[in-house]
């Protein structure tokens, strides 16, 4: 992968005050058609115990109806995007924000299909991730045009400077959110948004008949430590994958409504 756009002082000073960065063109469209082939690889590979792990959801268009919601852990079962977020300039990009090496803590593609659901204000902190590191930081890259009637990604800009808001496992309130100004982020294939784990975002469902892919990467500072398999160790444990055949929801973790995915 070449070089995306050099951080400057700007970007990091846009960053802080708002808690989120747009970078458009971030990927060229030679290195996005790369892209959007390994998620179309990942996506017909079979399901296998232990390995990637991959979750489905219910359709907002059909109550019959089970859509392909998002695929993890691929780092170390596929070599193209274990070196796109490991080296490079995506990893590269995220620790000039953290002011020193970032160290990939976990990633995961959202596929958004039609029918695909949106999520609710929250902040990816609640998500219980101050177990492993204070602080995080993810990227967002486009792989398909995101717009606000396919559901394109909403932030909140300035309200990370307040920590946590919201409580953990549990969406934000319309208390919470009431005096906060959702941004629209829409987006072309290659585009990037860096945001921190207290931003609040959010979208909408998924209606139109073209998919909304998105990969989510998300990374902590490297003096923080390597948390990676420990998290996909405990969810693992606590929130078993949603397959096309398992119907069941799972009831062993505490929420599975603040959904960390966009």
């Amino acid at each position: 992968m070449k070089m995306g756009p050099a951080i400057d002082e700007q970007h990091v000073e846009t960053f802080r005050r708002d808690g989120y960065l747009f970078l458009p063109g971030f990927f060229s469209k030679a290195e996005m058609r790369r892209i959007a082939g390994w998620t179309e690889e990942v996506a017909a590979w079979p399901e296998e115990p232990g390995r990637h792990m991959v979750y489905h959801e219910d359709s907002v268009l059909s109550q019959d109806d089970r859509i392909l919601q998002r695929i993890e852990d691929l780092t170390t079962h596929h070599a193209g995007f274990g070196s796109l977020y490991c080296n490079g300039p995506l990893i590269d990009a995220v620790s000039e924000l953290f002011g020193e090496r970032a160290m990939l803590f976990k990633d995961k593609i959202n596929f958004k299909m039609p029918g695909g659901q949106g999520f609710k204000a929250h902040q990816d902190a609640q998500a219980g991730w101050h177990r492993y590191a204070p602080y995080f930081i993810s990227a967002l890259v486009s792989i398909d045009r995101s717009t606000e009637e396919n559901g394109c990604i909403e932030m909140a800009p300035g309200w990370h400077g307040r920590g946590l808001i919201g409580e953990e496992w549990t969406p934000l309130d319309q208390a919470s959110t009431s005096q906060m100004q959702f941004v629209p982020l829409p987006t072309k294939p290659g585009d990037v948004v860096l945001f921190d784990c207290y931003v609040p975002h959010r979208s909408t469902d998924k209606r139109t008949s073209e998919p909304r892919r998105v990969l989510n990467v998300t990374y902590n500072r490297t003096s923080d430590g390597d948390h990676r398999a420990a998290y996909f160790a405990d969810k693992r444990k606590n929130f078993p994958r949603i397959s096309n055949a398992n119907r069941a929801r799972p009831t062993s973790f505490a929420s599975d409504t603040v959904r960390d995915h966009v």
